[in-house]
């Protein structure tokens, strides 16, 4: 057992009296946190076991070795707090795949896996790099959003977060592929559990969400404000145990279709389980399985589940006790966690089993009192009624805007309080993650008995309004204005006139924001990859293709809104599903698997490219002979997205005017010829009685 006292795997403050202490502060968290992610990995006894796919829904372990590290080169690259990366093929091939999205790539033949030794040295330069960055970066307290010290700090919390999800696919190993380590002791204490009881709690109206000026980090799901109005409730004293779990499981809770869900339902038929997953039934014994080592099930443990099978068992216990048994709302967990005064990271003694400073492992659920519950924090996440959603006043972070929103969709539930290896962001009140129901996290569940319907206390958006990505939907589905043609449906008919294509297996929308003019392109085309940078924008495109209509808000006038709604059965896009392959990715740096197109679409994106000569370099190679490139671009050249020396045209050279399709011209005519030269116009609405009129030119290249 730890002491309890382990300040550096608690957050850090970013307020501060001294700049220098504070950097050494950043530094040595930064180191610790790297070399805590490391250890991790040491329980792993065979590099061939990095390459299995223990999880079936996420990568190998080897992706995650190498992701963490990447993602510190992609997001200083982003922000220009670095001018080169380190290696081009690790930073896109580790970028993204995390969540099982559905435009993540989770193909393994798609992937080439490093070795574990050339992973680990990749990392040791990566780890050089951001030490140099945090020696040399400009400094101010307290850390804002807008410091280089919150892109560390981003990066060193998102490690943390894989630290965890990690640790709960090592655990999918097989035994033989992992090893004790002195540094991951697991709790010995085990035997019967304390039997539960409901406690009364009474209710209150509360505001939940965190302040901008807040002195930890925080995601930008955490920020804004929420009010909900809590009725009184009675909440279990313990934690679910896996003895009172047991009782669910022996009474055929599995083979029972009226305890589970329809998504419980669907997840049962395709699994076939008839247990948690990390519990095992030999010669009649009960077993459990922990980070490296298979146990006798501890009874006074507490259960680990997905949010499927902790709603099934309540509703078995809700039919047993002839009550309206239920999981808890993120709501009500917030008015449980009151009863714990402090907060991460001012702790002196971590007051559950979190922040790795007792076990790795759970540990008995009474042991960790909080006045009459135990466990409102630490030993295992508690699974919740509630669907994660922004709270009013949500706004993503510029470097990082697909951290919340792809979980934005109603199939995401929280999971609150942290678990024995939760740390930094993760264990602190504020922090709100989210999970697909089906997950397994070290993650069980409270029950709480209460007549409230979830639902009364605050609603999940129906409508997308988010301002941006709204929009952005109404250009590309809604109306037309002043009598000028929709940019997307035009600009792909344009382009088709002026081309004769030998062709038509494979296109590439790259830069398709939501998707319109990559439905175009399927009418003609076997297959459309469409790929964009922001995965709010490939949302919206996959939620389409899923659900076969979209809801927006748009703006009016000040406050007031207009609701809106497309279809692809109205617009005659239905029947091309199939054909489309919405991805995101960074149009400067592709995975090798996009090429072999007959025609890249590359619409208003080269004025928005850190490096447009980057992409117009590496293009033709993906391009077939005699296959199209097409670039539409207004050239609205800015700086805080494109460097100036980095513009294509716009500028003066040698004193003569110098413009974009000159640079493209000198950028291509190697490898391409020119076909034609265009414009087309093209209206986006902002309010009722406010639009933008704009004019691309578009430039038609045919490849040598």
């Amino acid at each position: 057992m730890n002491t309890g006292t382990t300040p550096v795997t608690q957050t850090l403050l970013l307020t501060g009296e001294s700049e220098a202490a504070k950097r050494q502060e950043l530094k040595d968290y930064f180191n610790q946190t790297w070399e805590l992610y490391e250890s991790l990995f040491e329980l792993i006894n065979n590099d061939a076991a990095y390459y299995l796919k223990a999880e079936p829904l996420r990568h190998p372990l080897i992706f995650y070795f190498g992701h963490t590290a990447t993602f510190y080169i992609n997001k200083l690259k982003l922000a220009k707090y670095i001018d080169e990366r380190i290696d081009d093929n690790f930073e896109s091939m580790f970028a993204i795949g995390v969540d099982e999205m559905s435009w993540d790539d989770l193909d393994a033949n798609n992937y080439q896996w490093p070795s574990v030794a050339a992973t680990r040295t990749y990392r040791s330069q990566v780890r050089a790099l951001v030490n140099d960055v945090i020696e040399q970066m400009p400094l101010t307290l307290p850390i804002s959003q807008h410091s280089p010290a919150w892109v560390i700090l981003m990066g060193i919390e998102h490690e943390r977060i894989h630290l965890e999800t990690s640790s709960v696919i090592i655990r999918q190993l097989p035994l033989a592929d992992v090893s004790p380590h002195p540094g991951w002791q697991a709790c010995q204490d085990t035997g019967p559990a304390a039997a539960n009881v409901l406690l009364s709690v009474p209710g209150k109206t509360m505001t939940l969400g965190k302040s901008a000026d807040d002195h930890t980090y925080g995601w930008d799901n955490e920020y804004g404000h929420k009010r909900f109005k809590v009725a009184d409730f009675k909440a279990a004293k313990y934690l679910v145990s896996n003895q009172e779990y047991l009782n669910f499981v022996e009474a055929g809770g599995y083979a029972e279709p009226r305890f589970w869900n329809e998504e419980g339902l669907a997840w049962l038929a395709y699994t076939q389980a008839s247990m948690p997953r990390f519990w095992r039934r030999q010669d009649g014994r009960w077993l459990q399985r922990n980070l490296t080592q298979e146990i006798p099930l501890p009874l006074n443990w507490p259960v680990e589940v997905n949010q499927l099978e902790a709603k099934a068992f309540c509703n078995w216990k809700a039919e047993q006790a002839q009550a309206p048994i239920r999981l808890l709302t993120e709501a009500e967990w917030y008015l449980l966690r009151e009863k714990i005064a402090d907060d991460a990271p001012s702790w002196r003694e971590v007051p559950g089993n979190i922040c790795l400073a007792y076990y790795a492992s759970p540990c008995p659920v009474n042991r960790f009192a909080h006045q009459e519950f135990c466990d409102l924090i630490g030993n295992v996440w508690q699974w919740t009624e509630s669907q994660i959603d922004g709270f009013n006043g949500f706004a993503v972070h510029p470097l990082y805007d697909d951290f919340s929103t792809p979980t934005f969709d109603g199939k995401h539930n929280l999971i609150k309080g942290g678990s024995w290896i939760s740390t930094g962001n993760e264990a602190i009140a504020a922090s709100r993650y989210a999970f697909r129901r089906h997950f397994y996290q070290h993650a069980g569940f409270r029950y709480v008995q209460s007549p409230q319907d979830p639902a009364q206390m605050a609603e999940v958006n129906v409508y997308e309004t988010d301002e941006l990505i709204s929009q952005y939907l109404e250009f590309h589905y809604g109306a037309e204005y002043f009598g000028v043609g929709n940019f997307c449906v035009n600009g792909v008919t344009q382009a088709l006139n002026e081309i004769q294509l030998g062709h038509t297996a494979k296109a590439l929308d790259i830069g398709c924001s939501v998707g319109r003019a990559s439905f175009e392109l399927a009418k003609v085309f076997d297959r459309v990859d469409a790929i964009d940078f922001s995965a709010r924008f490939i949302q919206q495109a996959y939620a389409l293709t899923e659900q076969g209509e979209k809801r927006y808000t748009i703006r009016t006038e000040g406050d007031l809104q207009e609701f809106k709604s497309v279809s692809l059965e109205a617009l005659g896009y239905a029947h091309l599903v199939d054909k489309l392959n919405f991805v995101q990715g960074d149009a400067c740096n592709l995975k090798p698997q996009y090429t072999g197109y007959d025609l890249v679409y590359a619409s208003n994106l080269i004025d928005r490219l850190a490096d447009p000569l980057e992409f117009l370099t590496d293009i033709h190679r993906r391009i077939n002979r005699g296959g199209y490139l097409v670039i539409a671009s207004p050239y609205t050249w800015l700086e805080e997205y494109t460097p100036k020396d980095k513009w294509l045209g716009g500028v003066k050279r040698k004193g003569e005017n110098f413009t974009s399709l000159d640079g493209l011209t000198e950028s291509l005519i190697g490898q391409f010829e020119l076909v034609a030269v265009k414009e087309i116009p093209f209206v986006i609405r902002e309010t009722k009685r406010k639009f933008q009129h704009t004019v691309s030119e578009m430039s038609i290249w045919r490849k040598r």
